[in-house]
């Protein structure tokens, strides 16, 4: 029975014509109902609208009835019925913000911080799914190497720790190695964390159009277990020091951006002004969260821009008398070129911050007490009157002061409308004013020991900052404090480390390891295998001044094939982390109304203060290169002599016989003239000389059998040269 109402169904459906005395059978058609919920993507409502369409399938010509459709039309159009219920869905949960932060710093120059923040719901079909605002190539990654985290960095410069500063947010978080560094922590099981790497590698490489897949080898990579990152699980990390970077790297980056770099604060990104800068590094930084309501993932991509730049004076109007007194004043036109036109229609907020650090704040107290005019005329809000070493061309909708008022944070909302005036912020200053941002509690730097191809050292200093003894007094309250640095080293494999060499100078006098180390986890290396891996957990007492780690090695020496096109340029030895877990790095705010604003959740975060040291040049023992162009040359010359001979001796054997006719006619030549020279010596009476023999052809056989046993000779000169080349 079941089949046969399916049959019946299917006849009603299917249109066929019956031809019955010139007549068209009509029959009953079918109705199909779609119902659905949409949402006004171009508008920032939340009211939604159910829209209900009713098809009618009718095989019939009556002009009363709706219109038939062909089946076929009906499959299509439920897709886009449900291409639109998913993407209203998505529009729905997926939250997109961008944010600028520029602040002043010590050495003349403006540290500019762009913070982009996409996030979005995973569910078990988001490999297929389309997303509205979160890049799909990012989530497809995701799902396929189940990434709990990650983090890739292209990054051209140092920073420059002692004078911009390293116990702040931005520091910890941005401040990269030079070139690119990789690090990222898979949920699979550990036999597959290796392969996962390497897919990943290669997928990102596309992606960026950088060659990250050079880290798929297991030379490049290592798994540190505690010295970073080191409560997140299978971790793999790779770095490329000397990857350049360039705009085939940024765009693929601003695409991902629902905006790119059309709108919004990312239109500010002018390639000339980005990379003439003292520094910049791009970062893209993926985690996974989970609701503790009712356990659903979402994964949040973070894409900061970190730059460095130099003002202009000309174009910040400054005179060249006053230039150097006081800082350079500079304008967003000014060192980008451009300026903020609107928002980011999709972006659910968008601000620009300018931070004034603790440094700062604290001159520009002193120099407030010091200018009353300042205070008697100004009428801006109370906290903007604080400022008397500047003058602001934008006043700020809102100001944010830490705690403890040690550093202000003016906020600018970027405003949709594109109608209004464009946004150009700008900072003058009025007196110079010297400052001094913050440092980490240690002062790290790496440099190279000996001499030779041989062998060398590589050495870790530690120096102790000006403000150690103040953070260590409020961070630590026992009767003998300890400072505790973990310190990560990983060199290549070419680079023979001896482990059992490892020496520590505390304030320029030797000290017993065991005193100062607490923990310490060392992964030898293997040749063409592994790197090698050095882990530290180290204990200084607070009073330290300064501590110099340093270890031996021996130069190892690669295969021909192994060396790069710049071999004699020397070899790169990754930069070596320094952490401090009992330090964090946070801005604590007053008002409690930012929670809305990513970035500043993002600097209230507590986290522990990081520093990159120096990469490394190792100049390794090289062949001499023109050697293969040396044999090449001896064994081409062989060559032309060996040909040449033989070609001569085939082309002498053709000329043989006119040697011998005329030979023939010599020999008659000289046989008249033996006999007219007997005749003459009989008429004198004198005894007959014996004349030389004639030439015969027995002397010109011996001549060519001269000339082929010197082509044999050549002929075994070069092949005893190729057997023994090889």
């Amino acid at each position: 029975m079941a089949r046969g109402r399916g049959r019946e169904v299917g006849t009603q459906v299917r249109e066929e014509r019956v031809k019955t005395e010139g007549s068209v059978k009509r029959e009953q058609g079918v109705q199909v109902r779609f119902q659905f919920t949409w949402r006004n993507l171009c508008s920032n409502k939340q009211a939604h609208t159910t829209v209900s369409h009713s098809l009618r399938i009718s095989r019939g010509g009556d002009a009363t009835k709706p219109m038939a459709l062909p089946p076929k039309a009906t499959f299509p159009l439920s897709l886009l019925l449900l291409f639109f219920l998913m993407l209203a869905t998505s529009a729905q949960e997926e939250e997109f913000s961008e944010e600028l932060l520029l602040k002043p710093l010590p050495d003349r120059k403006v540290l500019a911080h762009f913070h982009f923040q996409n996030e979005a719901p995973l569910a078990a079909d988001s490999f297929a799914r389309h997303h509205h605002l979160f890049p799909k190539s990012i989530s497809q990654l995701v799902q396929k190497f189940h990434i709990k985290a990650m983090e890739l960095s292209f990054t051209q410069g140092r920073w420059n720790y002692e004078r911009w500063g390293g116990f702040d947010p931005i520091s910890s978080h941005n401040a990269k190695p030079p070139g690119v560094e990789l690090w990222a922590v898979f949920d699979v099981p550990l036999h597959q964390v290796d392969a996962s790497w390497k897919n990943l590698t290669h997928s990102l490489s596309g992606l960026f159009c950088a060659s990250i897949n050079f880290l798929e080898s297991s030379t490049s990579y290592s798994a540190p277990e505690w010295a970073f990152q080191s409560a997140l699980g299978s971790l793999r990390y790779g770095t490329l020091p000397r990857e350049a970077v360039c705009t085939e790297n940024l765009t693929p980056w601003l695409k991902l951006l629902p905006c790119r770099d059309k709108a919004g604060l990312s239109s500010l990104m002018d390639r000339p002004s980005i990379y003439r800068s003292f520094y910049h590094s791009q970062r893209l930084h993926l985690t996974m969260s989970t609701s503790a309501s009712d356990g659903s993932k979402s994964a949040i991509l973070e894409q900061t821009l970190t730059v460095v730049l130099q003002p202009n004076n000309q174009k910040a109007g400054m005179s060249p008398v006053s230039e150097t007194k006081i800082q350079p004043g500079w304008s967003l036109s000014s060192i980008f070129g451009r300026k903020i036109s609107g928002r980011c229609v999709l972006a659910k907020l968008s601000n620009v911050y300018l931070h004034v650090e603790r440094g700062l704040v604290t001159q520009l107290e002193n120099l407030q007490k010091n200018t009353a005019k300042f205070a008697a005329n100004d009428t801006g809000p109370e906290d903007f009157r604080r400022n008397a070493g500047f003058e602001l061309s934008v006043t700020p909708e809102r100001v944010h002061t830490e705690l403890e008022k040690s550093s202000i944070l003016y906020e600018y909302p970027i405003k949709e409308d594109k109608d209004t005036e464009q946004f150009d912020l700008g900072l003058m200053w009025k007196h110079p004013i010297v400052w001094s941002s913050p440092h980490a509690p240690l002062y790290a730097s790496r440099f190279l020991m000996g001499s030779g191809n041989e062998r060398g050292a590589i050495a870790i200093s530690l120096e102790s900052t000006e403000m150690t003894q103040g953070l260590v007094a409020a961070h630590n309250v026992e009767e003998r404090c300890k400072l505790q640095v973990n310190v990560l080293q990983i060199v290549p494999w070419y680079v023979k480390v001896y482990y059992h060499t490892l020496q520590l100078l505390v304030d320029e006098s030797p000290q017993v390891l065991t005193d100062f180390v607490e923990r310490m986890r060392v992964s030898p290396s293997e040749d063409k295998v592994s790197p090698g891996v050095m882990e530290l957990v180290l204990q200084f007492p607070c009073e330290m001044k300064s501590a110099v780690l340093s270890i031996e090695f021996d130069k190892g020496f690669l295969h021909i094939d192994e060396y790069p096109p710049d071999a004699n340029q020397g070899f790169d030895i990754p930069s070596a982390i320094i952490s401090f877990p009992d330090f964090h790095a946070s801005l604590q705010f007053s008002d409690k109304s930012q929670s809305k604003s990513r970035l500043l959740s993002k600097l209230q975060e507590r986290s522990p203060i990081l520093s990159y040291t120096e990469v490394l040049l190792v100049p390794l023992t090289t062949p001499d290169f023109s050697m293969p162009y040396n044999v090449i040359t001896i064994t081409c010359t062989v060559f032309a002599l060996y040909f040449g001979s033989l070609l001569n001796v085939l082309r002498r054997r053709a000329g043989e016989e006119e040697r011998l006719l005329k030979n023939k006619d010599a020999n008659k030549a000289v046989f008249l003239r033996r006999v007219l020279t007997k005749l003459f010596v009989k008429l004198r009476g004198r005894p007959s000389e014996s004349a030389p023999p004639p030439p015969t052809s027995s002397s010109s056989s011996f001549v060519s059998s001269k000339l082929i046993l010197r082509v044999l000779l050549v002929a075994g000169i070069a092949v005893a040269w190729q057997y023994y080349s090889q």
